[in-house]
């Protein structure tokens, strides 16, 4: 076999597997997160379905095929199909940029643990993203219910209102790597060196829009069930609610992903260097492909540890917070990055940027006391 042809091959067998690996853990996020809920509300949980209750994904899977496969009468059916295929499509298709690993030599072949690398990673993720929030938009038009559309409007101007603060905290991560590469990103960060001790504050902004773009609590007014039935899929069943509620749970392990490789080092943990020089860089590699899943797991369980903690925004609040928090709060972190880059102490800039938004911020709150007694 040529060597073009084994390097195609192995990486379409690579893709296939974290393909599979992110369906594993979308699955299987319906299970922990009814245990953690239950862990958090002193109740069981499922356990039923097989031992601890672990088939109770597979038995969710089956309730949802043998589901009556309802389209209504007044709803525009190509479209009401589109809805939930695209928000799947979009978030599978998040994954390919970003590096689970370094390189690896498998059976003769060696290959880099990613998709593809392209120079603008950054932005195919962010436009990845924001094509997902058409999936959410058209279905909850095509249903022709009102809850649905209303669920889809609101999906849409919080997507974009959140994107914007997004977009603008991770332009201090591209000043540190001066690279839209993920894996220049991931690679500027190697020995430890990870851009959440240069970032604390772009890092708090960034996992607060990513809990706003995946629609979870408590900025999950899309489907705010208390005001809108279900939002955007009250009219679905079967498999198209379950692709979008299983869209829901890959985003979420692909934001998981998405931060650790930008703040996090992505594949990188302590003691690499050493497990290479030991034992290769195939193990270090895989090592670091482990390491890398670990931290978005974690991120996934900080998601549903959130949704069992904090009750939901109005929907007044979550954009106010977006427009007048968030984004003047970004843009503040890309001033104090540039002094810290320009300063040559980017620790300490950000370390007194952080002290003087906090001191800031407790000034305004007295005035804004004061006022209000006067």
């Amino acid at each position: 076999m040529e060597p073009t042809n084994s390097i195609f091959f192995a990486k379409t067998i690579f893709i296939l597997i974290v393909f599979a690996i992110t369906l594993g853990v979308a699955a299987y996020s319906t299970y922990f997160e009814r245990k953690i809920a239950a862990f958090m509300q002193d109740r069981v949980g499922p356990d039923r379905a097989g031992p601890f209750g672990i088939f109770q994904p597979l038995a969710d899977a089956v309730k949802m095929f043998m589901k009556e496969d309802f389209i209504p009468s007044h709803a525009n059916k190509w479209l009401f199909i589109m809805g939930p295929c695209l928000s799947m499509l979009t978030a599978l298709m998040t994954s390919a940029v970003v590096p689970f690993g370094d390189t690896v030599t498998i059976a003769g072949v060696t290959f880099d643990l990613q998709g593809i690398d392209v120079n603008i990673g950054i932005l195919w993720v962010f436009g990845i993203v924001s094509l997902g929030v058409y999936g959410i938009l058209i279905g909850g038009w095509a249903s022709n219910n009102k809850y649905a559309l209303l669920g889809g409007i609101r999906a849409a101007s919080q997507n974009i209102s959140y994107e914007l603060a997004m977009g603008l905290s991770i332009i201090a991560i591209l000043m540190f790597s001066e690279s839209l590469s993920t894996r220049a990103i991931v690679e500027a960060q190697q020995s430890t060196h990870w851009n959440i001790f240069y970032q604390p504050l772009g890092f708090i902004i960034f996992i607060i829009c990513a809990f706003a773009e995946c629609n979870r609590t408590p900025f999950d007014l899309p489907e705010c069930e208390t005001e809108l039935i279900g939002g955007y899929h009250t009219e679905y069943s079967s498999m198209k609610l379950g692709f979008y509620l299983f869209a829901e749970y890959i985003n979420m392990f692909i934001s998981g992903a998405v931060m650790a490789t930008l703040f996090f080092g992505g594949y990188d943990y302590p003691g690499y260097e050493f497990i290479a020089g030991k034992f290769g860089d195939t193990p270090a590699a895989l090592l670091g492909a482990g390491a890398l899943i670990g931290k978005a797991l974690f991120f996934v369980f900080v998601f549903m540890w959130v949704r069992w903690t904090l009750p939901r925004f109005r929907y007044d609040q979550l954009m106010n917070l977006g427009w007048t928090g968030l984004i003047p709060l970004s843009i503040y972190n890309v001033l104090v990055t540039g002094i810290g880059i320009l300063s040559g102490q980017p620790i300490i800039a950000g370390i007194a940027g952080i002290i003087v938004l906090l001191v800031g911020l407790v000034i305004y709150d007295q005035l804004k006391f004061k006022k209000k007694i006067a």
